[in-house]
């Protein structure tokens, strides 16, 4: 375990709890001290919805320690057994109950005997896995469980739909613009003459998941949820899957090719005819998207020779950094992703697109690597946001982990061709642009920018800025004035001067034109 201020990625029962709260009528029970029960707050607070089960908290306190869990986390099973009837009730361990080595599967067991309603245990190591390898985990989990009752009881039918159909995986609360994502998805799918057979685990009912099997093909739009249970389903019942995520004008037309493909692994038999979606792809392309118009204009000319650092979950960073190299012609100085365990596929997507990768999840080597760069934008978290706030870059907002304000109302969707203009937008305004970073130097005005001597990359020590220094610098445009404040204080670290003067400006620049 790792103590930090900041993660990428939470722990591993809240990935757990993200799936089952995701589900309807599955009620989660945690087994945790008071602090570690917000999740309730957190959802409805971000999601804006009040109609979802709530989470219960098994709250260890002193007497817990004294005597034993067994009997409380059994009785808060039976009781909302009792009065929720849920249709099944997933236990989730936690640091806490690790730590204190207790035997849930035990406590499970025992409950179950009491219990109308199947009550699992998330089978999640939370020493070894973060939030979102947990919510893939449990999701694999809770599919493996009721297929495998549908058969056991006879109640299973494993016979195609008669049209083409898809489930949709990985669809969860609270995740990045999931919500505007799914209704995007369900367009093009709809678009492409293929019916929804199921989406899961967002909104759907467990009894349901005996139709999984059913649909032609499985779609897992995000890397980090839903790859076990397509590549289970995939195994066990034959079902392909595209895991290919339409993000882009590229990685869209990509998709549609393969669904194209699996879709006609069927269509003969079933429909008597080859399906073929070259002319929706160019249509949409032309008339719907204008991302592709976008890149041949002006505007995103201006873009040229412009940088960017990228820095997210796999999908996202992955399909960003494509978007901007393959699409928009902006060079990315790194691409980077705290999902260590995707490494191997992150590295396959991005090599060659970018000067660097970096695979970490101390936010803390982002922010210096960021600032050693100094890039025009930053395309990241909500945590490469705040230190763009910090060195005076501006940051699009490309991934979890999120605040609020990532969590809009209108429709904002990432995936399809929809999802191109809002990406086009969210890129163009990320950069400064021609006079608007320095306008308000020129020309006065209450939001104009004083001196931000602040630095990731180097570490100042007792280096001050003179008055005089201080006042040249105000005379730089804002465009370039974080990059000679770094280049100025990184030569006078290294020529051990502790106070900048106008003097020590003029020698840092005529050294740097050398």
């Amino acid at each position: 375990m790792k103590l930090a201020y900041w993660m990428y990625a939470g722990p591993a029962h809240i990935g757990t709890l993200r799936v089952a709260s995701s589900f309807r009528n599955v009620h989660a029970i945690m087994h945790a001290p008071l602090g570690d029960d917000h999740f309730n707050v957190m959802r409805s607070m971000l999601e804006r919805e009040r109609d979802f089960t709530p989470v219960t908290a098994s709250v260890v306190d002193r007497h817990v320690l004294a005597r034993g869990s067994r009997d409380k986390v059994v009785n808060n099973i039976s009781r909302k057994d009792e009065e929720q009837c849920p249709d099944s009730i997933v236990l989730t361990p936690t640091c806490t109950s690790s730590i204190l080595q207790e035997d849930l599967q035990n406590f499970v067991d025992r409950a179950s005997l009491y219990s109308e309603s199947d009550v699992i245990l998330a089978d999640v190591n939370h020493y070894r896995v973060n939030e979102l390898q947990a919510s893939d985990k449990t999701l694999d989990q809770i599919i493996r469980h009721f297929l495998n009752k549908a058969r056991e009881e006879g109640n299973f039918n494993r016979s195609l739909t008669n049209k083409p159909s898809a489930n949709i995986i990985g669809i969860s609360t609270p995740g990045f613009h999931n919500q505007h994502d799914c209704r995007e998805l369900k367009r093009l799918l709809g678009e492409l003459g293929i019916s929804i057979n199921r989406i899961i685990p967002e909104g759907e009912f467990l009894k349901n998941l005996r139709d999984l099997p059913r649909a032609w093909f499985n779609i897992v739009p995000y890397r980090e949820i839903g790859l076990m249970s397509a590549t289970f389903l995939e195994k066990e019942y034959g079902m392909p899957f595209i895991s290919q995520p339409p993000i882009g004008l590229l990685n869209t037309a990509d998709s549609i090719a393969r669904i194209e493909k699996l879709v006609n692994l069927w269509a003969s038999v079933l429909l008597g005819k080859q399906l073929n979606y070259d002319l929706y792809i160019e249509n949409q392309t032309k008339y719907v998207s204008q991302a592709a118009w976008f890149s041949k204009s002006i505007d995103c000319q201006n873009l040229a020779g412009k940088e960017a650092a990228v820095s997210g979950d796999a999908t996202h960073a992955a399909s960003i950094t494509k978007i901007l190299v393959k699409e928009m012609g902006i060079r990315v100085s790194c691409s980077g992703t705290y999902c260590k365990h995707d490494a191997e596929w992150f590295n396959e997507q991005v090599q060659g697109l970018c000067d660097e990768i970096i695979i970490t999840e101390d936010h803390t080597k982002i922010g210096n690597m960021i600032a050693h760069i100094d890039p025009s934008a930053i395309f990241g978290t909500q945590m490469e946001r705040h230190i763009g706030k910090r060195i005076d870059i501006p940051c699009g907002v490309i991934s979890s982990p999120v605040h609020i304000q990532n969590f809009p109302p209108g429709y904002r969707p990432f995936l399809g061709y929809e999802g191109t203009n809002q990406i086009s937008d969210l890129i163009y305004n990320s950069f400064n642009l021609g006079m608007e970073d320095h306008s308000p130097d020129v020309f006065g005005g209450h939001d104009t920018k004083g001196v931000n001597t602040k630095s990731l990359s180097v570490n100042r020590g007792d280096i001050n800025w003179a008055a005089e220094a201080e006042s040249e610098l105000k005379k730089i445009p804002g465009f370039v004035r974080g990059k000679i404040r770094r280049n100025t204080e990184i030569f006078a670290k290294e020529n051990n001067i502790l106070e900048i003067t106008v003097d020590v400006m003029y020698a840092a620049k005529e050294k740097s034109s050398l």
